[in-house]
């Protein structure tokens, strides 16, 4: 278990679409997790994808199940491991709100996502997952598997004069996401 350097904007590891995993519950893929996470809570993140941390496979985490930092007002999203995921859009409604990423460090952006969205995949050790959620939950699940896609949340906006940084646009937090 290591917290590793997240990759950052720019970096072209970050635009590459990741690999299905082939094998579970291997001494490797527990490795990883247990890396993915501890970076995420060193970090404050609601989220972390594994090209974050320069590796090629579909594989994030998000939650805590506890409130976090970086998102105050934003409820709490259950731990989860969630590896080759599909997510798909349920009905055509939109919500925008406000999105920073451990990859686009201090910055924030207002992005839109799909409302409520159903997500499969699976665990560790390849037990099936199948959940339909909406809100700020869906929207973590998108914001980390656009990560398996080579795509970072800048690219999703639509209105670049809601894009700052976090400490001018949320002075409460700012210092938090600065740690």
């Amino acid at each position: 278990m290591t917290q590793r350097t997240i990759l950052k904007m720019g970096d072209p590891r970050l635009l590459r679409v990741a690999r299905p995993v082939t094998r579970f519950d291997t001494d490797e893929l527990h490795g990883l997790l247990a890396d993915l996470l501890d970076t995420m809570h060193a970090a404050n993140g609601a989220g972390l994808a594994a090209p974050q941390i320069g590796v090629d496979l579909q594989v994030v985490v998000f939650g805590s199940g506890a409130p976090n930092p970086r998102y105050p007002d934003a409820p709490v999203v259950p731990r989860t491991v969630l590896i080759n995921p599909v997510v798909t859009p349920i009905g055509d409604e939109e919500s925008l709100d406000w999105e920073g990423c451990l990859s686009v460090p201090g910055m924030r952006g207002m992005v839109p996502r799909w409302q409520t969205v159903r997500y499969t995949g699976f665990d560790v050790r390849g037990e099936p997952i199948d959940r339909t959620v909406s809100g700020f939950h869906a929207r973590v699940v998108q914001h980390e598997c656009d990560h398996l896609w080579g795509k970072l949340y800048p690219m999703r906006m639509r209105d670049f004069s809601q894009f700052g940084f976090t400490e001018v646009l949320f002075p409460d937090i700012g210092t938090v996401e600065d740690e």
